[in-house]
């Protein structure tokens, strides 16, 4: 017997550095196995917009080279009007951080990733990994990964 299921958890990550790259893919792994998803997709959203979700490999160096290139591409001391708190007068919140290339970085990288579920296991390749790319920490980080497709009940 089949049938359509789905299951909706939110995930607490914890950032140790300013950019860092976290790998979540046990505990997405783990989601999509509870959900008793034979065949679907998992989606993997950030709720933050310095937060972002990437899919790549799990090499150190690679990853240092990736956010050298954050770095390059959008500079953190470089002008950003929405750290002007002299005329940015919409959301601002007590203690408010620089964080304007925090926000620019995040042009460069998607808020979620869509990943297909087989087998009851995500289909990703070989070296593949998925991520939060926190561009603004350290902090305490909310993605919510939704599991939804046919089961075998």
């Amino acid at each position: 017997m089949h049938g359509m299921r789905s299951l909706t958890k939110v995930m607490d990550v914890d950032s140790r550095r300013h950019t860092e790259f976290v790998d979540v893919t046990d505990a997405v792994s783990d989601i999509v196995r509870e959900s008793g998803v034979d065949d679907g997709f998992a989606l993997v959203y950030s709720q933050h917009t310095t937060a972002r979700i990437h899919v790549n490999e799990h090499e150190p160096l690679l990853l240092e080279d990736l956010t050298s290139l954050l770095e390059r591409v959008v500079p953190r001391d470089a002008f950003y009007h929405h750290d002007d708190f002299s005329v940015r007068t919409v959301n601002l919140t007590p203690g408010e951080r620089i964080n304007g290339h925090s926000h620019a970085r995040g042009l460069f990288v998607p808020v979620s990733e869509h990943l297909p579920v087989s087998g009851g296991a995500l289909m990703l390749g070989r070296w593949q990994r998925i991520f939060m790319l926190e561009l603004d920490g350290p902090q305490s980080r909310k993605l919510v990964v939704k599991v939804a497709g046919i089961g075998v009940a």
